[in-house]
């Protein structure tokens, strides 16, 4: 597992429901969609939840890309000296 922040936004109308997780709450973000779905006062829908949970599913299957360098933070910079 990463520590990578994974973000799903879905926009409709004048509503914005964004959805962040990261590897080890992927069910909770699943659970999450749920509920949403499962709220009349939210214009969120079953599709709606069928849809973006696909796509974080697949995040669960896309490969991670290789850090190629390992560059300090500019706050590790008193450390080089």
């Amino acid at each position: 597992m990463t520590d990578d922040l994974n973000v799903l936004a879905l926009v409709k109308g004048e509503e914005r429901y964004v959805f962040l997780f990261d590897d080890s709450s992927r069910a909770a973000a699943l659970r999450t969609l749920g509920r949403y779905a499962s709220n009349p006062d939210l214009s969120f829908t079953w599709y709606d939840a069928a849809v973006l949970s696909q796509k974080i599913r697949r995040t669960a299957n896309e490969p991670r890309p290789v850090r190629r360098f390992d560059l300090p933070l500019t706050s590790d910079k008193d450390d080089l000296r």
